[in-house]
């Protein structure tokens, strides 16, 4: 079997040497090697037949590929040249039977993946089943394994056979490429020597025409490469001097140029100098030195602050070192630290408090009479000065309070300018980004089809781009990429100039410019990252920080006030003093309001609560003044002093001003007798007058201090309604006869008081129009109080006036009803009424106006007929004209003629008819 199987090998290797075909051979090497392996498992001495089989077919495989040309040459002259017709019959019909005994061959031994270390494939090509020798089974199981090997053996034949069959059909195309071989061998030799003798011509082509500008384009780019180096030597060189620069800078507080060459170092070096061993710790230690630049900036910022308070209050309020405060808040807004307003702020009230306490000091030792020795204590030397020594201290700190202000708003203002700057410059930043986005796409394109062009048409981009072609985002990329931090411009005999580029430069020309208010011109650099939100947050805590400067300087204020105030100096002050103080506070929270924007109320509200107080003991002495008046009045008719009647005259066209007094100017004029006012005279008491001056004042305090007005108003109001009360209960009520001691209320007396309160009421509109002025729209209900007040007057005086009536009336009673008609003419008792008539004409004819004067006595009359009518029918005369009507006309005509010869009086219409009975 053996040497059968080897003679059967060594013609199927014969047989494969002339075949053409390879790829079927190749088909059934492969299912013989899957067989081989197979039978391996099964038999040792098959498994020695089958290696070399084996091994013939791996020298076959070796074949396969060194004559692959050869066969694809040969499949196309077999499509060019159609094989023989004496493929006859007999090749067909073993070809069918070789295919039909393949199919006998299981398909999986056909399949390309065929792997025996697959667990599946080994358990389907040799079932375990057949190999279980437990349970007295070996004789049967070695059938079975012997059945099987049987079977595999039969697979193998019959694939050798289709091997064998297919290397036959080819044994005559392989004769015939042996017996070409000689005329290829001796093609290849001609083809040979005519590469040699082409290859000898190219060579000297190369050596004259080509070596020299190779020569030249490998010089050429290493001195590209040469000068790369030497920048990147120049670079590095820079950069080590990176520390000693910053050093420098920060000598003469360049902070922001110190942070910007960090900034572009460390860029530098995770760009261009990335893994370079030498600069390995120079990355932490410019971040260390970041940091360090960060705490100098907060100090120098907190130093600059307390310099820029602290300094000599002049009245100009220049900025302090502008540079040297742009220089620092830029540094700071650079390292987003946001919070050094703060610093400003405690700055800023430690500076408040020692403003106070050295305008005290300064005042305190000017004044001799406070020994600094014996009262140590600030607040007790305060306390010891007298108005007008407290009064310039107060107006010196207002004073230096107000430059305080200005100065710190010109330092916010700037600092503001510089946040709102960088706002600016972010928002356009971005409007260009969205500009270059929309424009660039096209450019994009553009530039994207270019390099594809190049490209197929197999060009070099370097050799198609000069430097100067080549688009712009290539040239900002070489720019950026080849800029070194604070590098010196490149020399003259330097080659590459675009690649020395200075990033001083290069910032120059990216960094807007923009000048702040100050007149500073400032670059704003383009890595400051400060979102708007932060910004505008930031801008907003500053505007704050002037508030809350105003708010600083009302405290302390309020704090020195109510110091004073301890002992109850304050309320102690006079009018005038009192206005004075007032005046001075109220310029100082204007000034305060017009350099802050905003209304700080501490003040304010201190000077509210002392007003109030003011405002209880200013009518509280006028209320004790006036009550001590009026009991003391004696309701005479008072002689006017000239200062009261030019008190009255400066309240003109509803105006209310308080005249100046005049040095010797009141003693030349002499008093007058009655008070003159819009041409009409007035008979006063001095009560009145004094009660004029006690309003006007009350009406000068509120044009003195606005804030006081619906106090003063109720204060007035109480005060005028207590003078009705009160002068009603003394003249009307009789109390002055207790006291004063008066023996009677005479008619003089009630005239002239009806004539004091027709005076004030004829004030009451000024007055009520002099507080409308100052009152807020939303506060004229309280205008009311003047509407009660003057029916309240009105009611007074008509009582007065019924009292005066009611004396006469009386006595009409008395003398009519004793009258009797009887010679002789005139009767007596009409005597006695002319003559009371009389009377009563001369006590109030001086007093009242005239018309008013024609009115009280229509009254009377009115009353005198009354009592005559009643009389006459008690007496039972008539108007028949008899003897009795006779004696009665007589005496009317006497008292007509009485009444109507009185002054004033003689266009009196009495009618007198009316005495008579109509009835009868």
């Amino acid at each position: 079997m053996k040497t059968a199987f080897l003679r059967y090998s060594w013609s199927i290797v014969t047989k494969l040497l002339s075949s053409g075909d390879f790829m079927q051979w190749h088909q059934a090497t492969v299912l013989h090697q899957c067989l081989s392996q197979t039978v391996e498992m099964l038999s040792l001495k098959r498994k020695w037949i089958l290696l070399n089989a084996f091994d013939l077919c791996s020298h076959c495989l070796m074949y396969v590929p060194r004559n692959l040309q050869r066969e694809k040459i040969h499949e196309r002259c077999k499509n060019i040249c159609p094989p023989k017709d004496t493929f006859d019959r007999t090749l067909l019909h073993t070809h069918d039977k070789s295919r039909t005994d393949l199919e006998q061959v299981p398909k999986i031994f056909m399949k390309p993946d065929f792997a025996l270390e697959d667990s599946l494939t080994f358990n389907a090509v040799l079932p375990w089943s057949h190999f279980n020798t437990s349970g007295g089974k070996g004789s049967r199981d070695a059938a079975s394994s012997k059945l099987l090997q049987e079977k595999l053996s039969h697979y193998l034949d019959i694939v050798e056979v289709n091997i064998a069959h297919q290397i036959s059909l080819r044994s005559e195309a392989f004769f015939h490429a042996m017996t070409s071989q000689h005329e290829l061998q001796d093609y290849l030799r001609k083809t040979s020597q005519a590469v040699k003798i082409l290859r000898d011509k190219i060579a000297q082509i190369d050596k004259v025409m080509c070596e020299g500008s190779l020569q030249v384009l490998r010089l050429s780019l290493t001195r590209n490469n040469c000068v790369k180096a030497y920048n990147k030597l120049k670079l590095m060189a820079t950069v080590h001097q990176t520390q000693p620069t910053v050093q420098l800078l920060l000598s003469t507080s360049e902070f922001v140029g110190a942070l910007d060459l960090i900034a572009t170092t460390q860029e530098v070096l995770q760009q261009e100098l990335q893994g370079i061993h030498s600069f390995r710790h120079l990355g932490s230690q410019l971040c260390e030195l970041e940091k360090l630049i960060d705490k100098m900036m907060i100090a120098e910022f907190s130093t600059y602050a307390r310099s820029d308070l602290n300094r000599p209050f002049e009245e100009d309020c220049q900025i302090l070192e502008e540079e040297r405060l742009v220089s620092l808040v830029f540094g700071l807004l650079k390292q987003r630290k946001l919070n050094f307003f703060e610093i400003y702020g405690d700055e800023m009230i430690i500076t408040a408090k020692s403003i106070i306490k050295q305008c005290v000091v300064s005042t305190v030792s000017q004044i001799e009479e406070i020994d600094t020795e014996v009262v140590i204590k600030l607040a007790d030397q305060m306390r010891m000065m007298n108005f007008p020594q407290w009064f310039d201290l107060l107006k010196n700190i207002f004073s230096t309070f107000t430059i305080f202000l200005k100065r710190i708003k010109a330092t916010l203002n700037i600092i503001r300018s510089m946040v709102l700057l960088v706002l600016d410059k972010n928002q356009r930043t971005r409007e260009l980004e969205e500009t270059s986005v929309q424009k660039n796409p096209a450019k994009d394109n553009t530039v994207d089809t270019e390099v594809a062009y190049l490209t197929h048409e197999g060009m070099f981009i370097s050799d198609a781009f000069s430097e100067g072609d080549l688009p712009s985002v290539a040239v900002d990329t070489t720019s950026q990429r080849n800029t070194s931090p604070n590098s010196e411009p490149c020399s003259s005999d330097s080659v590459s100039e675009p690649e020395c580029t200075t990033d001083s430069s290069s910032s120059k020309e990216q960094m807007p410019s923009s000048v702040i208010p100050g007149g500073v011109e400032i670059m704003i650099s383009e890595d400051m990252k400060l979102t708007d939100l932060e910004l505008e947050k930031l801008a907003n805590n500053i505007q704050e920080l002037l508030y809350s400067a105003s708010d600083t300087c009302h405290d302390r204020s309020v704090k020195f006030l109510m110091a004073r105030a301890k002992d109850g100096f304050l309320e102690k002050l006079n009018s005038n003093e009192f206005v004075a103080l007032s005046r001075l506070m109220e310029g100082f929270i204007l000034d305060t309001e017009q350099i802050c924007g905003r209304k700080s109320m501490s003040l304010r509200g201190a000077l509210q609560s002392q007003a109030n107080r003011f405002v209880n003991r200013f009518h509280e002495e006028r209320k004790t003044k006036l009550s001590l008046l009026l009991d003391n009045e004696r309701w005479k008719q008072a002689d006017v002093p000239a200062e009261f009647q030019d008190l009255v005259d400066s309240v003109s066209d509803g105006k209310i001003i308080l005249p100046e007094k005049k040095a010797g100017a009141a003693e030349e004029r002499k008093p007058a007798d009655f008070l003159t006012v819009e041409g009409q005279k007035y008979a006063v008491v001095g009560t009145v007058l004094l009660l004029i001056k006690i309003i006007l004042e009350y009406c000068q305090c509120v044009d003195n201090i606005p804030s006081v007005t619906t106090d003063m108003l109720t204060r007035l109001s109480d005060l005028l309604k207590y003078f009705n009360s009160r002068s009603c209960q003394l003249v009307l009520g009789a109390g002055a006869l207790q006291v004063v001691g008066l023996k009677t209320i005479t008619t003089k007396n009630l005239a002239l008081s009806s004539r004091c309160l027709q005076l004030i009421v004829h004030y009451i509109p000024i007055i009520r129009a002099h507080f409308e002025a100052r009152l807020q729209p939303k506060q004229f209900s309280m205008l009311r109080h003047f509407d009660h007040i003057t029916k309240d007057y009105h009611d007074h005086i008509a009582e007065i006036s019924a009292k005066l009536v009611a004396i006469m009336d009386s006595l009409f009673d008395k003398l009519l009803s004793k009258y009797e008609v009887k010679a002789p003419v005139p009767s007596a008792c009409f005597r006695n009424i002319c003559k009371q008539m009389a009377k009563m004409h001369e006590a109030i004819c001086d007093l009242l106006p005239e018309e008013q004067t024609q009115m009280l006595f229509l009254r009377i009359n009115a009353s005198y007929k009354l009592h005559l009518k009643r009389q006459l029918a008690h007496l039972n005369v008539v108007n028949d004209g008899g003897p009795q009507n006779g004696l009665v006309t007589a005496d009317v005509a006497f008292y007509t003629g009485n009444l109507q010869a009185l002054r004033g009086l003689k266009n009196l219409d009495l009618n007198m008819a009316e005495i008579w009975d109509q009835k009868r």
